[in-house]
This record gives C-alpha cells, structure tokens and sequence, in this order.
C-alpha cells in the first residue's frame, strides 16, 4: 500500500487529528470523508453509513440505559447499603477493607455494565473507608479501586460486550454468561493477592460484625441485590432482550432508590440523566466515527488483506490467540478500549472465525484485555481516574497497582488456552457453539 494513497493519507489525518485533541470519534469521521474526497467516492456515503449503523442496530440503545442505571444506582443509598452488606461479609478478616473493595465490585458488576462508572460510583467512598486512620495507603486503596473495577464489564451486563456484538453478531446472551466464570476467577485472583498482602503487611483487621445483625444489614441491601437477578432473569427467561433488560434495570434502579429508600431528589436525578446524556453522547459519537471508518476499511478490504497475511503464516488457532492478546495488551496501553473494539477487532474477527475460533469466546478474551488495558500504563483510563480522586502521583498507584496486573494477565492466559472456562455456561444453557 502506498505512502500516499487515499487511506493512508487519511489513517495519518485520523492520527494527527487525535494527537491535537480533537476526540477519535470526530477524527475518523473527518479522515473518512477525506478518504471519500480522495478516492473520488461519493463524500454522502458517510453519512448513510452513520445513519444506517446508528438506526439499524437496536443494541445501541442498551448503552445509555446501562450508563442511566449506573448513575441512577450511584445517587441513591443503594452504593452505601450494598457496602455495608460486603464489609459485614468480608470485613471480618484480616485486610477485610480491602476484601471489601473486591466484593462490592463483583456485586456492582451485575448492575452497570461499565468499568468507570464502578470506579467512579464507589471509587471515592472506598478511598474515605480504606484510608480513614491510616488503615491502608491511598496510593494503594487508588489500585485496589482501579484493578477491582475492571470486573464490571466482565460480569453482566457489560457495555464493551454490547458493543463486540454491534461489530461481530454474536449474541449478547450468551457472551454475558461467557463472562461470568472469567469475572470470578479475576476477583479470586485479586483476593488472593490481597491475601498475601495482608498477611505479609499485617493490614487491620476491621472489628467484626455482630452475626445478629448480619439479617438486617441483608435485608436492607436486599432490593438492590436483586437488580442483577431482575436484569439478567428477564434476559435468559426469554421475557425482554438485552436492550428490554437495560430499560429495566434503569427504571428498577429509579423505583428503588426513589420510592422504597427515599434518597434522590429531583435535582439528583436530573444531574444523572444529564451525566448519562454527556457519557451516551460522547460514546455514541466514537460508535458513529467507527461505522464510518469501517466502511473504509472495508472499501479497501483490508480485513480480508490481515486474513491473507495471518493465513501465510499458517498460525494454529492457539498462535492467533495469543498473538491477538499481545496485539490488544500493547494497544490497550495507547488506545481506549472502544476505540479497539470498534476500529481493530473487526479487522481480526474474519481470521478468528476462518480458524474456527468461537465468537463468544473471542469476544470474551477481547473484552478482559480491554479491561486490562484501563489499569496498564501509561494510557490506563481508569489509574487517572483514581489519581484524580485519591490526589496521589501516578507513579505510586502504577506500582500497587502491578502484582494485580500480572494476576489478571495470569487470569486471562487460563482464559484463553481454557475456552470452557468461558463456554461452560453458555454451553449448560443451550449454546451450541
């Protein structure tokens, strides 16, 4: 391909866009059109691909009521109650806070969807808990936030799912249940480094809950415990879609925090539509420069040309995985993850079905290294969020945060040379895959 040929010129005007501030999603937009101009295409075909992508995929719509269901859980006493039932769990042993951390996250997991909306919503509340007294360093209750996060989209529901399934018809469904042994084995992983951790730092032992008030303590947190049972049994009963369940997690979240607990006012909860509408937004226009760019991509055939090529090299199913995972780990250290999902997976999913690869468990893979790719240096979304937060150097949080980096990666190696790991519960419902 040459140097000065139509894509080119506008894979570099993406590029420089990008590096002078303009978000990606305007960039591949506007290097699309170039394209178009260039190539003597017709300049309309960007905007029939983005309105044909936008209104033609109805799985879009799950986004933003993901996102409205995060916010909404996060302005009601739903985050306080559903903590206070962890600690009563978990904080009892030694490092017990920290346990904490991990365990609200694979309960938050079943309700947003979203990796920064766990972090954001709980991230400065476990920031107070964990430093107040000097239990732990902030620097460390900053990783422990930030690496425990990533198990939201893991579990589901998982926005960076809905969004694999936009790019590879794979069905939702069933990437969620693929999802849900991977998100655990993380969290087992993370629990036993703070396990060691504890015992090699002697953490503080938080003073155990009286076991007589541990009914209580559950019953209140109960209604929002059952969220995740109410999102996911409306999915796997056949009773909504996954874009039917997200409108229903939104509107259970708005109930329960309005109604039965009493905590949001109308001023709260126009702060969260209108936070849902910028995150929607912001996202739906990086969903949109996508489509356009694929179309490009496509024009020029090069996921066919990547096939071509990883064919020649007559890699097994196993060598393209782990060349796909070290691919995916270097970007996600440059590039935010729906950037990769929607821009790079494309390119590589004819290979991966060509050597019979299984979606869901593609998809899957490819979502935990994105998740990755939020707490890896020096791009990590998620170690900035928290620097902001808990107002400590990155560097300090880099280096807590990296015995649970290499515990997650460990995690994801099983994953993928382990394909039931992902496909065993999909499998025990039905998938024939």
């Amino acid at each position: 391909m040459s140097f000065a040929s139509p894509f080119s010129i506008s894979v570099v005007a993406i590029t420089v866009l990008a590096f002078l501030g303009l978000p990606i999603g305007h960039s591949m937009i506007a290097g699309s059109i170039l394209y178009l101009l260039l190539a003597g295409l017709d300049m309309g075909t960007a905007a029939e691909q983005l309105l044909n992508g936008m209104y033609n995929n109805y799985i879009i719509l799950a986004v933003p009521l993901f996102i409205l269901a995060a916010e909404l859980m996060n302005i009601g006493s739903m985050t306080e109650r559903l903590l206070r039932f962890c600690d009563a769990v978990v904080g009892r042993f030694r490092g017990g806070l920290a346990h904490v951390n991990v365990v609200q996250s694979i309960i938050f997991a079943g309700m947003s969807g979203s990796a920064i909306a766990d972090a954001a919503g709980t991230g400065k509340m476990m920031q107070m808990m964990m430093t107040k007294d000097g239990k732990y360093t902030p620097s460390y209750a900053a990783a422990l936030t930030a690496v425990t996060s990533v198990i939201g989209p893991i579990i589901p529901p998982s926005i960076p799912m809905v969004i694999y399934a936009l790019v590879s018809d794979a069905s939702i469904g069933y990437l969620f249940l693929g999802g849900v042994i991977p998100g655990l084995l993380m969290a087992a992983a993370q629990m036993g480094i703070v396990a060691y951790q504890a015992r090699r730092n002697n953490f503080p032992i938080e003073a155990p809950t009286p076991l007589r008030e541990l009914p209580g303590i559950s019953w209140r947190a109960f209604p929002s415990l059952m969220m995740p049972v109410v999102l996911l049994g409306g999915i796997y009963t056949g009773a909504t879609t996954p874009t039917e369940a997200a409108a229903v997690a939104a509107a259970y979240a708005l109930v329960i925090s309005v109604v039965l607990y009493r905590s949001v006012s109308f001023a709260d909860f126009y702060r969260s539509v209108l936070a849902s509408a910028r995150t929607s937004a912001s996202i739906g226009m990086l969903i949109a420069g996508a489509l356009v760019f694929n179309y490009v991509v496509t024009v020029e055939n090069i996921p066919e040309s990547i096939k071509a090529v990883l064919t020649s090299w007559d890699l097994s199913p196993i060598g393209f995985l782990i060349l796909v995972n070290i691919l995916l780990l270097l970007l996600g250290c440059v590039l935010e993850g729906t950037t990769i999902l929607l821009v790079i997976v494309p390119v590589l999913i004819p290979t991966a079905r060509a050597l019979g690869i299984d979606m869901v468990h593609f998809g899957v893979m490819v979502v935990v290294n994105i998740m990755l790719g939020l707490v890896t240096p020096p791009y990590g979304l998620l170690l900035f969020i928290m620097t902001r937060i808990a107002e400590v150097p990155l560097r300090d949080i880099v280096r807590d945060v990296l015995p649970f980096l290499w515990a997650m990666i460990a995690s994801l190696v099983l994953i993928t040379f382990f394909p039931g790991l992902v496909l065993w519960l999909p499998r025990l419902l039905g998938y024939q895959g």
